[in-house]
């Protein structure tokens, strides 16, 4: 079969699509095919070994997919051949097959396609679980929403709006803040030729009750200086390359509170809450409150290009990696 592998760290262009053997499923795992696999920023910083948790090479990069049941191993009762299914892993899924164990697997209900379901899944998830169970966000609350049309910021405003929030999202072009209003976002800023922080406190009357920060950098502070008493600061990431140092004096001062959502530590250390919300995000998903915003497919053999899309931060929505044909 075909996989891709990194065999060597560095930037996306070490990665190289080539033939290795199928994989054999052990007792409780199962083999599938991949039809769709999406592309992440994490994966990308795997390759260049820049992520928190280091992968021996050599690898396969790519972290959620959705596909077919190939086969199963002894033990696997709650999965069938042919069924349809969405998984996560920490790396495997930029491949034509993929040997997981059962429990990182759920089955997809009929209607849901296998792109949107791959576009819907740590993005997602990762937006749903920062709004709702670590802001603990409110109907009709402000929310700040940074890198308002990348993966984790498109789904946290669309999200959002369907909570029933106001959202003001934030993003470097007009052509991403066209995407954020069509995905619910009731004002948007520019912040490569506005002033984040007085545009902000403009527009929310006084300061954002929530922010949602995938992007770190210099944003972060302005961000956390347009928020009103007692709102909640939540970081995800910094796909900026820069890991702000805050000035906690502000934090002080406006009783605001800063918290983080991590998927890993969070399914670890909180995994009835996070199958709860996967659940509450299927349901979502499958019934169109919530659609993804799919900004570009590639074909397995452009899984480079696919890569710099998102380490280049020129996603706009989801970039997927198309694998089988599969629907």
């Amino acid at each position: 079969m075909l996989a891709s592998r990194c065999h060597d760290y560095g930037p996306p262009s070490v990665v190289v699509v080539e033939e290795v053997p199928d994989p054999v499923p052990g007792p409780g795992e199962v083999v599938v095919d991949v039809g769709v696999a999406a592309v992440n920023y994490p994966d990308a910083l795997l390759v260049a070994n820049r992520y928190q948790v280091s992968v021996p090479v050599p690898f396969t990069p790519g972290s959620e997919f959705a596909g077919i049941v190939r086969s199963l191993g002894d033990g696997v009762t709650g999965l069938h051949v042919g069924q349809r299914v969405r998984g996560v892993v920490f790396v495997g899924a930029f491949a034509e097959r993929i040997c997981v164990p059962e429990a990182v697997l759920t089955p997809l209900p009929d209607g849901l396609d296998l792109a949107t379901a791959a576009a819907s899944g740590v993005t997602y998830q990762t937006a749903y679980h920062s709004l709702v169970d670590v802001a603990r966000l409110q109907p009709g609350e402000w929310v700040a929403v940074l890198g308002g049309a990348g993966g984790v910021g498109s789904a946290a405003v669309q999200l959002a709006h369907a909570l029933g929030a106001r959202v003001v999202a934030a993003a470097s072009s007009a052509e991403k803040l066209q995407v954020c209003r069509s995905m619910g976002a009731d004002a948007t800023i520019d912040y490569t030729t506005e002033d984040l922080k007085t545009r902000l406190k403009a527009i929310t009357d006084g300061g954002a009750d929530v922010v949602i920060d995938p992007v770190g950098g210099p944003h972060s502070e302005a961000a956390l200086r347009a928020m009103r008493w007692g709102g909640r600061f939540v970081t995800v990431g910094f796909a900026s390359g820069e890991i702000p140092r805050l000035p906690l004096n502000l934090v002080l001062l406006k009783g605001v509170s800063i918290s983080a959502y991590e998927a890993r530590g969070y399914i670890e250390h909180e995994p009835e809450l996070a199958a709860a919300g996967s659940a509450a995000l299927m349901a979502m998903v499958s019934d169109g409150r919530v659609r993804p915003h799919i900004g570009a497919v590639h074909p397995l053999a452009d899984v480079v290009a696919a890569l710099e899309d998102v380490l280049g931060r020129r996603a706009v929505g989801k970039v997927l990696v198309r694998v089988g044909e599969a629907t």
